[in-house]
């Protein structure tokens, strides 16, 4: 293993507590509702998307400290920040501290879904970038996986109060990946673009390339440097083509419905007719699909391009999702509606979950890249925070718009994906195998 492997390792093992720390309240969230008795409109609120407003803005003011204080430090801070929401949930006496933990945990995931590609990014060189930023996804969907099969294995363990055992295991890799980052080195563009320093950013670019090669990459950071303008800001006319770029990507991947099956996957199976302990065996089923599909993406992603990755698994969200709504309309078994679910998380995993950040970590300008990935990453989690927080008013079993058949919510996810895959194929640029440099000169308006 090379030691820049190493390093993409490390720093993408935030991922990993992303994926954990998101998906494991699954786990929690029917045993919370009925110990704290909250109603819909508050589970959603606090309960279930508190964290998520923490990860907007996480993901919003992201840009801040990795700029100020570089990427290196904003990682290790990340991992306190899921140290004590991981031990401050398990512990936490009422609804209402619960929230402010789940809050804090959203702060880490916001903030790393900046963080993280854009220290990958900046790494990598254009052959290998892809995939490397791309371990970023894979370490999330294994926690994902991870966070299913301990939601599984902890149910029953402690009694009604397993859900904290659940959430508070967190804080192990949290500890453990806060001390691995200490070892990483300093990206090697914020070395030169924030701090002057050329020769550590040249210690870290041999990493990656030739010594003659590192040395070029040195001058073409340098001369994106002298194109600076003083109190250059992200919304100008010459960025919009990037802007909207990175805000349809985002919007697009949360209007699939994504982060609506994951977080309730094991209440939408209930709903199936399955028990409780079937409904979160099955989710793991979810978790195992989504980990082999995204390692699929990872690996073909530099082969084959962003563009071809999202065209295919667009085409996998339309007939997934029409299929889903199908199975609840007709009331079709729980097999084949299971078997739907997860053709729509294999087509998520291979496409947007592959490409989605890397892609915004590579569109924008070194300048502005932190920023930039702040609003990609933004309107990310905007999408994902609204969609979770008004889902219990549509699947709640005595309240909800549709507590007896969610079908129509799978028909509009599936519409939006048409609107997707047309996007893609009309607006999209291609990214592979350019220097984050030359994508600026391609991106970029000159006028």
């Amino acid at each position: 293993m090379n030691k820049l492997f190493k390093i993409t390792i490390i720093s993408s093992l935030a991922g990993f507590l992303f994926g954990f720390d998101t998906i494991v309240i699954s786990g929690a969230n029917l045993p919370i509702k009925t110990l704290w008795n909250t109603s819909p409109l508050f589970h959603g609120t606090f309960i279930m998307s508190m964290a998520l407003w923490g990860t907007v803005l996480g993901a919003l003011l992201g840009g801040i400290p990795c700029d100020k204080y570089g990427r290196k430090k904003t990682l290790f801070w990340i991992g306190i920040l899921y140290l004590v929401s991981a031990l401050g949930s398990a512990f936490a006496p009422d609804p209402y501290t619960f929230s402010i933990m789940r809050f804090i945990g959203g702060l880490g995931v916001g903030v790393s879904s900046v963080a993280v590609p854009i220290y990958i990014a900046e790494i990598s060189s254009a052959q290998n970038r892809g995939r490397y930023v791309a371990t970023y996804q894979f370490n999330i969907v294994l926690g994902i996986f991870i966070a299913f099969i301990s939601n599984y294995l902890l149910k029953g363990i402690g009694g009604i109060n397993d859900w904290r055992i659940m959430l508070g295991i967190e804080a192990l890799p949290a500890l453990l990946y806060t001390i691995m980052i200490v070892k990483i080195p300093n990206s090697p563009r914020w070395l030169i673009l924030k701090k002057n320093n050329t020769k550590e950013a040249l210690s870290v670019l041999k990493l990656i390339y030739s010594t003659s090669e590192a040395t070029q990459k040195i001058e073409e950071i340098q001369e994106s440097k002298s194109t600076n303008n003083t109190g250059e800001k992200l919304f100008q006319k010459k960025y919009s083509t990037i802007l909207w770029l990175g805000f349809f990507i985002a919007f697009f991947n949360q209007l699939s419905g994504i982060n609506f099956v994951l977080y309730y996957a094991p209440e939408i199976l209930e709903k199936t007719g399955l028990a409780a302990k079937e409904s979160l065996f099955s989710a793991i089923s979810i978790g195992f699909i989504n980990l082999c599909f995204t390692l699929i993406g990872v690996r073909l992603i530099d082969k084959l391009g962003r563009r071809y990755l999202l065209v295919l698994g667009s085409i996998g969200y339309i007939v997934s999702l029409m299929g889903v709504a199908w199975c609840f309309y007709n009331s079709a078994s729980p097999a084949l509606l299971i078997s739907f679910i997860l053709l729509f998380i294999a087509s998520h995993a291979i496409g947007q979950g592959a490409v989605i950040w890397v892609f915004i970590s590579e569109i924008f300008p070194n300048k502005i890249r932190s920023y930039g990935q702040s609003l990609g990453t933004g309107t990310h989690w905007i999408f994902a925070a609204i969609i979770t927080l008004i889902t219990p008013l549509f699947l709640d079993k005595e309240k909800g718009i549709f507590s007896d058949n969610p079908w129509p919510i799978f028909v509009f996810f599936g519409i939006m994906m048409v609107f997707q895959l047309l996007w893609v194929i009309y607006k999209m640029p291609e990214t592979k195998n350019k220097s984050l440099e030359n994508l600026t000169k391609n991106l970029v308006s000159k006028k």
